[in-house]
């Protein structure tokens, strides 16, 4: 079974982009792109999946910072359509959310649907979509935070969707690399 490094949590959209590689793999959850390149040149892992840019937010910047401290192969590159949701546990309503948090790439998605939507509520950057998802849902993150993740990460975690398709393109796509270990030379 092919052993698929990711940098998100169980319901990041790495996830979903690692399941279009092989949906049989087993995926290994690192949360950042640094931790997927450094385990990839470790030999535990089959191969890396992790964003580069997106059609809306722009080059992730992370991925830009870890890939120039690693060597590596690119298997290949591809794209997947990216729907950002606002989730927030059961029973809180939108006159609740005192703060939004999610990785910074999401936050870009939505700046202008934040900034229209929600312009006194302090935004803060997290580690990972789902990882904060994860993190609202099991009381890490204060109750009254709202998470910007996929709709995965709802189901996954049981937090209800107060607003659908919140990305500020309408068509929001994000390139993934299938990282491989380099070829020694």
């Amino acid at each position: 079974m092919m052993r698929i490094g990711i940098s998100g949590a169980p319901g990041a959209f790495s996830q979903q982009a690692a399941l279009t590689v092989d949906p049989a793999a087993e995926i290994i959850f690192l949360v950042s792109v640094e931790n997927v390149l450094t385990e990839l040149e470790r030999g535990t892992l089959d191969c890396g999946v992790f964003p580069i840019e997106n059609s809306t937010g722009g080059v992730v910047i992370e991925a830009v910072y870890a890939m120039a401290k690693h060597r590596f192969a690119i298997e290949k590159m591809f794209e997947i359509e990216v729907n950002q949701n606002l989730l927030v546990k059961k029973g809180v309503t939108a006159s609740d959310v005192t703060a939004i948090t999610s990785h910074d790439q999401a936050l870009k998605q939505c700046r202008m649907y934040l900034k229209r939507m929600w312009p006194n509520v302090e935004l803060v950057p997290y580690a990972d979509t789902a990882l904060a998802a994860k993190d609202l849902a099991s009381g890490v993150l204060p109750e009254t935070t709202a998470v910007v993740a996929s709709a995965m990460a709802a189901e996954l975690y049981g937090l209800d969707v107060l607003e659908e398709k919140i990305q500020d393109m309408k068509f929001n796509y994000t390139v993934f690399v299938v990282a491989t270990r380099a070829v020694a030379q």
